[in-house]
């Protein structure tokens, strides 16, 4: 039967190519993490074989691709430049993908409201991806995710073991690698597949002699925004070129999709057959009914029999070290399964080294459900029957709680409710003095507090996987069957929550004062104390139990760090219940969960107190008065404000303006540009991607430079300011920058050219500008251009309309959109 899905093809722009290197460049510079609290690596490789030709591998860290701001989603882009000198994408992988409910846009209900149909699910082969793509003159390149060629510490790598096997199915057809080339440049595609090959590697789930090789499941173009083909088209040109083929099947709505899925699910098998899962590959659009669609993909792993076997295989490799074996779930199982491998392993010696080599994995296992006359399928059912497919049902004490959080989250709050509640030990961070073996002294306090309470928390932010590796580790020495519960406060994605988190955070952290043991908001400057609280922030990471050491959680409890103390207490209480029922047996009614926050809340009191660094204090004791002295009691009204000790005067002040919500008119923008065709948003992203964003934005009022033209507004504003700072020396306060008044700024329409955006603004409520065009500059291409640039860019508006000459583009704001401004004076630098 004819295909009837057309192919789809779109060339490269080498300019748009061009821009996304850049982005790209600047994401992996030295320091770029500092800036931007991401950092790219890039890997040069040179092809074999071809006269000195190199590609550019480009990626980011697994966490990253949750943000909203990176250069591309692609999990494998390989970059290069012809003869010529022109760039090009050589090798274009997926846009990273998530697990159900994994992020906000693939939990079920947001799938259902942004996605259509078909949706295509493909059967999760278990091996190593490979990406093939075709150089100029006719060269094939072949990659795995990251990488090409042989590396340093390995005979054959990923991308040979794939080279080797494209070449055999060449050979089967009488095709050459010149001819593959040649079609994957003709298409401007990249060919996705599996490696599935026992002989070269063991993952999971098992590929014999007959079903190995590589298993066609994806063909990209090779551009910037994400286009795939669909399946059908995949496996037409799997069948021309030899590959296996990825099955997948076809389901037309949400309501379906879901049904067969969770009935797959209930055993972890498809057609009889053990699988990981399925990708389900579909169109969504962000914008609601105005957004256009595009390809996506999310995916649906099952979480069994794969993590039996995943367990199975790490608790064999700790028998082999010498180790005591640790695993959380499938207990009898397990146990009667490393019973049968410590007798397989005590008769070859040789099994031990192939298995830590990744060898003998799949025998091993196999061999001890053959003897069993089970499959894997058939124990999660037969679990399920029993009731026995959670082990901590049975678990009763040696449970720890590790807070996952930042500061100001409320995790000591609720942790004093917990012990309040159930008597449980309780161990902070901050009560630990000294500058040395901190760490080992928390852990060890951690496992003193177990001897004596059947669960306790261990009070600190743990917000990097380090800390939690470190503490893990240690209390697993000392007590190898603690259960380990992350209670995460939760902050990813990050560009969509900080904002909203900063604001809750600073607001509990400044209105506390000093009732902290590392930061004492009534002893030191707002300023300092947001710097320290931005660091937490930057270098938080998210829990992830895919990966060490968070793989080692029994359960990890997400809160809300918006959600009151009281509430996040009753998340935690229901959950531990829940999990632990033999750790909660009575009921916690509303009335004790209420008693108990009233106590942590009212109760508490420090017991030591230190800050950050841990330096003494000698010396500084004139620098916090004094700041006590200046702040007087308004310091929480102006956390964001850097302090000065020294008043500003209208003599010095170099412009007026109105200020506006920075978060507020990027949350804007980034609407207005994601619903707009790729190449209208090309310079708001490149801007973005270059760091040329302004952080703050204004309109300008008037500047020192007007006041001679326009010497009314001038004085008018001036006089605004004295009075000002007048009220403000009377109630001691020494703030530089007082509110002048409100204005409401309405955004009319965007305006930009190659290297200045802005936006056309109205004022309202009676406050007027000696520009000629209200305006707020956006971002500049580089440094060398000025802001007021922006007062040009409209002077050539207004005498000539864009079109396709002059260079300058608009885009109109939704009508009646509106900020409220504040309107200040900017001293001179």
């Amino acid at each position: 039967m004819a295909s009837k899905a057309q192919v789809p093809y779109a060339a490269q722009d080498p300019h748009q190519v061009s821009s996304l290197i850049k982005a790209l460049e600047a994401c992996s510079k030295k320091g770029a993490a500092k800036k931007s609290g991401v950092h790219g690596k890039k890997s040069t490789f040179e092809v074999a074989g071809s006269d000195g030709v190199t590609v550019d591998s480009w990626k980011f860290q697994d966490w990253d691709y949750k943000r909203r701001d990176l250069p591309t989603y692609a999990r494998g882009l390989f970059t290069y430049h012809r003869k010529d000198g022109t760039p090009e994408i050589a090798i274009r992988g997926y846009d990273k993908f998530f697990n159900q409910g994994e992020v906000n846009e693939t939990r079920p209900e947001n799938v259902e409201k942004q996605t259509r149909g078909p949706y295509e699910l493909s059967v999760k082969e278990n091996g190593c991806i490979i990406f093939i793509g075709g150089l100029e003159g006719d060269r094939l390149l072949v990659c795995s995710k990251h990488s090409t060629g042989v590396r340093k510490d390995t005979d054959v790598s990923h991308a040979v073991a794939g080279e080797n096997w494209v070449d055999m199915q060449l050979a089967s057809i009488g095709k050459t690698r010149a001819d593959f080339a040649r079609e994957l440049r003709k298409r401007n595609v990249t060919a996705i597949a599996e490696l599935c090959d026992d002989s070269f590697e063991e993952h999971v789930l098992a590929y014999d002699q007959t079903s190995a090789g590589l298993y066609l499941h994806g063909i990209n173009l090779n551009l910037a925004e994400f286009a795939t083909y669909p399946g059908e088209l995949v496996h037409k040109f799997a069948n021309e070129w030899n590959f296996k083929k990825a099955e997948y099947l076809v389901k037309d709505d949400m309501k379906t999709v879901q049904t067969f899925l969770h009935h797959c699910a209930e055993t972890g098998s498809y057609s009889g057959r053990d699988t990981e899962g399925f990708v389900i590959r579909c169109q969504r659009r962000e914008q609601g009914d105005g957004g256009n669609f595009q390809d996506w993909f999310y995916k649906f792993k099952f979480e069994e029999p794969y993590l039996m076997y995943r367990q199975w295989r790490e608790a064999t490799k700790a028998v082999i070290g010498g180790r005591p074996p640790k695993y959380k779930k499938h207990q009898k199982i397990t146990e009667e399964y490393l019973l049968f491998a410590r007798k397989q392993l005590a008769k070859d010696a040789a099994l031990g080294k192939a298995y830590m080599n990744n060898h003998g994995i799949i025998a091993m296992r196999d061999s001890f459900l053959r003897e069993r006359g089970l499959k894997g399928s058939d124990i999660i059912r037969q679990e399920m029957l029993d009731g026995e497919s959670e082990s901590s049902k049975d678990v009763a004490r040696n449970i720890v709680l590790i807070p996952v959080a930042s500061i100001g989250c409320g995790k000591t709050t609720v942790a004093v409710a917990l012990t309040k509640l159930f008597g449980w030990g309780h161990v902070q961070n901050d009560n630990i003095t000294g500058k040395s073996g901190r760490p080992k002294q928390f852990a060890i306090q951690v496992c003193n507090a177990l001897a004596a309470h059947p669960a306790m928390i261990a009070d600190r932010n743990n917000h990097q996987r380090r800390e939690r590796e470190q503490l893990i580790n240690d209390v697993s020495k000392v007590v190898p069957d603690a259960k380990f519960v992350a209670l995460q406060y939760v902050h990813e994605p990050k560009p969509d929550m900080l904002p909203a988190i900063r604001e809750i955070t600073r607001d509990r952290v400044l209105s506390r004062g000093d009732n902290h043991q590392t930061i004492q908001a009534g002893s030191k400057a707002p300023g300092e104390i947001i710097d320290i609280m931005e660091g937490f922030l930057k270098r938080f990471e998210a829990v992830n139990t895919n990966t060490k050491p968070d793989d080692a959680f029994d359960e990890v409890i997400n809160l809300d760090i918006a959600a009151s103390s009281r509430e996040n207490l009753a998340t935690i209480v229901n959950a531990l219940a829940a999990s632990f029922p033999k750790l909660i047996q009575d009921e916690t009614t509303s009335e004790d969960l209420d008693r108990a926050i009233d106590a942590a809340l009212n109760d508490y009191q420090p017991a030591v107190k230190h800050d950050l660094s841990f330096k003494s204090n000698k010396g500084n004791k004139s620098h916090v008065n004094n700041n006590r002295n200046t702040l007087g009691g308004n310091h929480q009204q102006n956390v964001a404000t850097q302090i000065h000790s020294v008043p500003a005067t209208p003599a010095l002040v170099e412009y007026f303006c109105v200020r506006v919500p920075p978060n507020e008119l990027l949350s804007i923008l980034n609407k207005s540009f994601d619903a707009a065709p790729s190449d209208t948003a090309i310079f708001y992203r490149q801007l973005g991607h270059l760091r040329r964003i302004q952080s703050t934005f204004h309109v300008t009022l008037i500047h020192r430079a007007s006041q001679k033209s326009h010497p009314n507004l001038w004085s008018q504003l001036s006089t605004l300011y004295s009075s000002a700072l007048e009220s403000q020396e009377e109630k001691n306060s020494a703030y530089p920058d007082p509110l002048l008044g409100k204005c409401s700024v309405e955004l009319e329409r965007i305006i930009w050219d190659s290297r200045i955006m802005c936006i056309m603004v109205r004022l309202l409520d009676d406050w007027e500008t000696a520009n000629a065009y209200a305006h707020i500059t956006i971002g500049t291409a580089s440094k060398n251009i000025k802001p007021k640039e922006s007062n040009d860019l409209l002077q050539r508006y207004f005498e000539k309309p864009p079109n396709g000459e002059t260079g300058i583009h608009e885009m109109e704001i939704s009508k009646g959109t509106q900020l409220e401004g504040s309107v200040k004076a900017v001293r001179q630098q």
